[in-house]
């Protein structure tokens, strides 16, 4: 069969079950939405800028476990993918970026709107491709769906010149492929895999720490398991929230600088520190030799390049999370550590997660208010700040990979495409949107993706007119000495909404809220309620730079 090497990346594309594509046309990229027009199984989602797309594809893959697809044109377009790939990178997450670029005779050339995005992208992806022969085409598109959803996770591009886009190939696509050098190990050690067992046995107050890694193994119900076999306290990581039910006696919250202080009390003096897929990130572990400081350290994860890369580790263990746990169950008898958990509860009631809700809303209620209506069976999106963060500590998370977030970049904008993306992955699922009046405002655009699509996404900002987390740096950092982070202007979001042709809200109190969710939860509409909080509260507890994070302050 004789295609154009673009309808051949089309035909490639079903044949890998891509059934949703995010993208934005341009000039450089024409051959490809010419031959995406004859397609009657992929649905091509139409974004506002490319960023969104990005964002929306990764939100994708998060939510149905496929590989998510973006799609731009060469310049501008394939560099307004820059961010969310980057975003992709850092939280582990498979995807494939297509992009247009100008043709062969002109690369190099400072043609209009060329750029060297291979070059750009190189240490943000897993690999990436420029097409410089139309017949190898398919060989790259099914390597590149191969690295993408393989090992560790993470993004793939291909750079595809027009005239390449344009030649006539022999369509044949591999069935199978193999790539000498790239062999992710997924089955962990045996004899390291009895030693860790043999450590869990013998300790005395083992805590488990639970990173991303185990969404994407989809080792939740393992992780349970061997939490209830040892008797361990679980901790998450942020990217690891919702592995494990955040209703679950066994569970001690998010860890580290924002953590709850009785995770990190556990943590700081456990004598066993089981990791598994997690890569003890700054944010995490706060001053090195103050983390886990009498605990022996066995580290699961499929990435060996993360073992002993921040911490010392005991026992390394390089494999898939849901298979090495597997095999560590058959070597575990069940265990009673009463007094380790009895000494665990007692902090819970030593250092609970408090705030006041005396004057204004507080953004606190708003996220308890949302986790106890929806019970936890939802899929929560944000953006990244403070609100991240109180949705971190105050929503409970009931279901494996409910929570849709940016977290290793920390990427202001990502929200409202996630959601989108989120929405479209699982389209009886209610998404719940919460973000920020400056991360909003960064990709606000997509509201009009959203209607296009006629997603009933729920969206909640918390508006306190600042740049709330870098206010709190500022309050401590810079002894209060504020530049840039309060909104001379916030634009009114409710009214934004209705020329958008949503429902907006506009709520002060949480008995206005307390009215409103039933009405608007229960529907199938897309609403924006515009949450006028209080621009002075901080996310508590906070870990201070150079501190250990058994030194957590209330603020």
């Amino acid at each position: 069969m004789e295609l154009t090497a673009a309808q051949g990346l089309i035909r490639c594309l079903e044949l890998e079950g891509v059934d949703v594509l995010f993208g934005y046309p341009g000039g450089a990229n024409l051959p490809v939405y010419d031959a995406l027009h004859e397609s009657k199984i992929i649905k091509h989602i139409l974004v506002r800028h490319e960023q969104g797309a990005v964002h929306a594809a990764d939100a994708y893959a998060r939510v149905t476990g496929k590989v998510g697809v973006a799609i731009a044109t060469s310049g501008p377009g394939a560099t307004n993918l820059v961010t969310g790939i980057a975003n992709a990178y850092m939280d582990s997450v498979p995807m494939v970026l297509i992009t247009g670029q100008v043709s062969t005779s002109q690369v190099g050339t400072d043609a209009f709107q060329e750029v060297d995005i291979t070059g750009i992208t190189m240490p943000i992806t897993k690999h990436n491709y420029l097409v410089k022969d139309a017949k190898k085409l398919p060989s790259i598109i099914k390597k590149a769906f191969h690295i993408a959803a393989s090992g560790r996770p993470g993004p793939v591009l291909i750079d595809l010149p027009k005239d390449v886009a344009s030649e006539i190939i022999k369509f044949d696509y591999p069935k199978e492929v193999s790539l000498r050098g790239y062999k992710p190990i997924y089955t962990g050690h045996k004899a390291k895999i009895k030693e860790a067992a043999e450590l869990m046995m013998k300790a005395k107050r083992p805590v488990i720490y639970a990173g991303g890694g185990v969404l994407s193994s989809h080792a939740t119900a393992e992780l349970r398991e061997l939490a209830e076999i040892l008797t361990a306290p679980v901790t998450n990581t942020f990217m690891g929230l919702s592995s494990f039910p955040g209703n679950h006696p066994l569970f001690l919250g998010m860890l580290g600088l924002h953590g709850t202080r009785y995770a990190n009390m556990a943590v700081t003096n456990c004598d066993l520190l089981i990791s598994l897929g997690a890569r003890f990130g700054d944010r995490v572990t706060g001053k090195i030799e103050s983390f886990a400081p009498n605990a022996t350290i066995i580290h699961v994860d499929i990435d060996p390049a993360e073992i002993g890369k921040n911490v010392r580790v005991d026992v390394p263990i390089v494999g898939d999370v849901k298979s090495v746990i597997h095999d560590m169950l058959s070597h575990l008898k069940k265990k009673d550590r009463s007094d380790w958990l009895e000494e665990v509860q007692n902090w819970k009631k030593q250092y609970p997660l408090i705030y006041s809700r005396e004057g204004k809303l507080k953004p606190q209620a708003v996220i308890q208010k949302l986790s106890e209506y929806s019970k936890g069976d939802v899929i929560v999106a944000t953006d990244v700040g403070q609100h991240q963060m109180w949705v971190a500590q105050y929503f409970s998370f009931m279901n494996p990979g409910s929570l849709i977030s940016s977290g290793g970049l920390g990427t202001m904008g990502f929200g409202l495409p996630a959601a989108i993306g989120a929405q479209l992955g699982l389209p009886d699922k209610r998404v719940i949107l919460v973000t920020g009046d400056g991360s909003l405002q960064m990709t606000i655009q997509e509201l009009a993706t959203a209607v296009d699509q006629k997603l009933p996404l729920k969206i909640f900002v918390l508006n306190n007119s600042t740049l709330g987390m870098v206010r709190q740096l500022q309050e401590f950092y810079t002894d209060k000495r504020y530049m840039a982070v309060h909104f001379d202007f916030v634009p009114d979001f409710a009214m934004i909404a209705k020329a958008y042709s949503i429902e907006g809200y506009t709520i002060t109190s949480e008995e206005e809220l307390d009215k409103l969710l039933p009405e608007i939860m229960e529907n199938d509409k897309a609403v924006v309620v515009n949450c006028i909080v209080d621009s002075n509260v901080n996310v508590s507890p906070m870990v201070l730079a150079g501190k250990g994070i058994i030194e957590a302050i209330d603020c």
